[in-house]
C-alpha cells in the first residue's frame, strides 16, 4: 500500500528510479533489434542512443542533487531540533494532531 503523503524528495526519487527502468528497458529493445538491417532503422537506433545517454546524464544529475539536498535538509532539521527540543516537539504533535483528525474522519 503506497503512502497518501510522500515527501516532495521521496517523489523526485521515485520519479528519477522510474525514468531510468525506463531507459534501461529502451536499451534492452534496442539490443534486440540490432540485427534489423536497413538505414532508416540505423539512424533511428543511433538518435536514440544518443538521446538516451544524454537523458542518464542529466538523470544522474538530478539524482546527485537530490541526495546533496535531501541530506543538507536532513542536517538542518537536526540542527533546529537540537536547538529548540520543545518547538520540534510541539510541531509534532500539531502534525499529529491533524493527521489524526483525518484518519478519524474516514
Amino acid at each position: 500500500m503506497s503512502t497518501v503523503f510522500q515527501a516532495p524528495a521521496q517523489t523526485q526519487e521515485k520519479l528519477v528510479n522510474d525514468l531510468k527502468t525506463v531507459i534501461a528497458d529502451a536499451e534492452h529493445i534496442l539490443a534486440a533489434t540490432a540485427e534489423q538491417a536497413g538505414d532508416k532503422v540505423t539512424n533511428l537506433r543511433a538518435k536514440v542512443q544518443t538521446g538516451m545517454h544524454d537523458v542518464r546524464e542529466r538523470l544522474d544529475q538530478v539524482q546527485s542533487t537530490l541526495s546533496e539536498k535531501s541530506k543538507a535538509a536532513a542536517v538542518a532539521t537536526d540542527n533546529y531540533v537540537h536547538q529548540s527540543p520543545w518547538a520540534a516537539i510541539g510541531v509534532a504533535a500539531s502534525v499529529g494532531l491533524v493527521l489524526g483528525l483525518f484518519a478519524g474522519r474516514r
